[in-house]
């Protein structure tokens, strides 16, 4: 099961944005998964979509929208749009892999030749207008069609950030994440509380399947004492697994955010690594930026016994726990919806390749008409000519030479992010000046190429130092003075 997600309200970013972002990860060890970024014209869009892997078909509405996508770029195996914004500025990730329970999957058992991952971005995203639109045409196609894999969905607006997830075969939950809170996601159902009042009525801050509490009744799913719903204990799982596997990631970030709130450290601490009942929601202790999702999203557990690369505690507790910044993340996407700077120009999509740990995260405008070749070429050939392989370069040399390695990676994450500020912030003043459509288009072009330029340039910097500092470890290094 791979993929983090974090979820962050307007009121508690730095700039009264909202926030979703996901590390898409490989589904194994025995394979990568080569990814670009791409945009999707309406013309482009099929009108009965079918699936590669369930082969479900699939009639689509007229007048999609423009969208940007994070597509496999080998094909064969389906499209995997994973995340992206459309031409109404509405967001999506898709998907978060995450778990159920037998009790769950005995009533409403999972359907084969339903909808999954491969698919929903290419079957939601350019239909819907607003978040909350995102949540109701999945809950439809959910409940028509069915699924063959328990996912999480986060979809996004300016305003408003919903998370869905899928409950067995067919049904689904959703809650809006409060404005003044983040929410942390590690491939276990999250849900910790649910209104089903309010996902009857005024569905303000909770929408579900329409049959909802008749399903949860009539299999006596819902595991409480008080007859309030807690959707982990109902749907979820607490394996052995999810202690190793997701509970640990949950806790980092956590822990990151809110240091001081909880104990999260030693024989008293509040929550623990292992900890069932992590909050799903938490106001933070001060406002989250960009380069806060980043580290989060690419943590290894530094500063704990836990970290793999760390050099104090029991050698024995030392990557004990899944790591979110691994080896197997293809990419991260980080849709920032800002409330100014013009409808067409607000949006910017932030993108890193390769394993978290040691790549470089760039902003790019969404409301584009194309991306730049260095983050869409990618193919299945191992090259330099674009961001993908170079970031999987970089992240296996450097991990390879880490004591050498590691503030070569610091320098350039710091470097490409600040640069990446600078030329945004330029031509959000150049396009504050210009009312004309296709001039603002055109500068914003202009500004992704710069961009995408820039990274280029300092990817090939850093690749070419982490390649010296490993060379300088092979075993079959000697030098005259060695003798």
């Amino acid at each position: 099961m791979p993929c983090t997600t974090i979820l962050v309200g307007k009121n508690a970013t730095y700039d009264g944005s909202t926030m979703i972002a996901r590390n898409d990860d490989a589904g194994g060890n025995d394979h990568f998964t080569p990814k670009k970024m791409i945009v999707v014209q309406p013309k482009e869009q099929p009108r009965v979509y079918k699936a590669v892997l369930s082969s479900v078909e699939i009639p689509l509405p007229e007048n999609p929208l423009r969208y940007t996508a994070m597509p496999n770029a080998v094909e064969g195996k389906g499209i995997w749009g994973a995340c992206g914004v459309n031409e109404a500025r509405t967001g999506m990730t898709a998907t978060e892999t995450i778990t159920s329970n037998p009790r769950v999957l005995g009533a409403d058992p999972l359907v084969e030749n339903g909808i999954g991952e491969e698919d929903i971005v290419s079957l939601v995203l350019p239909y819907i207008h607003n978040a909350r639109e995102g949540v109701q045409r999945l809950g439809e196609l959910l409940e028509t069609y069915g699924t063959y894999e328990m996912n999480g969905i986060a979809f996004s607006d300016q305003n408003e950030i919903w998370w869905m997830e899928t409950i067995g075969g067919h049904h689904w939950i959703a809650r809006r994440v409060p404005d003044d809170a983040y929410v942390v996601m590690p491939n276990q159902l999250g849900i910790d509380a649910f209104d089903l009042d309010d996902a009857f009525t005024m569905q303000e801050n909770h929408m579900c399947s329409a049959d909802m509490r008749e399903f949860i009744a009539n299999h006596h799913l819902n595991l409480s004492m008080d007859g309030t719903l807690n959707p982990r204990e109902a749907f979820g799982s607490h394996d052995d697994a999810d202690h190793v596997y997701n509970t640990p990631r949950a806790w980092y970030m956590l822990r990151c955010l809110n240091p001081h709130t909880y104990n999260w450290d030693g024989p008293d601490a509040d929550f623990t690594p292992e900890s069932d009942d992590l909050p799903w929601t938490l106001v933070p202790e001060r406002k989250i930026t960009v380069e806060d999702v980043k580290y989060v999203l690419s943590s290894h557990y530094q500063g704990t016994p836990y970290d793999p690369y760390g050099a104090y505690g029991d050698p024995g507790q030392r990557g004990m726990y899944r790591s979110i910044g691994i080896n197997r993340n293809d990419f991260v996407g980080l849709v920032h919806i800002r409330p100014e700077h013009g409808e067409d120009a607000n949006v910017l999509e932030w993108v890193a390749y390769g394993s978290n740990a040691f790549n470089a995260m760039v902003p790019f405008y969404a409301q584009v008409e194309e991306t730049p070749e260095y983050v869409a070429n990618t193919t299945a050939e191992v090259s330099t000519d674009n961001f993908y392989w170079v970031s999987r370069m970089i992240g296996a040399m450097a991990d390879a030479s880490y004591k050498k390695s590691v503030f070569h990676v610091e320098r350039y994450q710091e470097k490409v992010l600040s640069k990446g500020h600078e030329i945004i912030n330029h031509y959000d003043k150049l396009l504050e000046k210009e009312t004309d459509a296709g001039k603002r288009m055109a500068l914003k072009t202009e500004a992704n190429n710069a961009v995408a330029d820039m990274v280029k340039k300092e990817a090939a910097d850093t690749l070419d130092k982490v390649l010296f500092e490993l060379c300088g470890q092979m075993k079959n290094a000697f030098a005259r003075s060695d003798a």
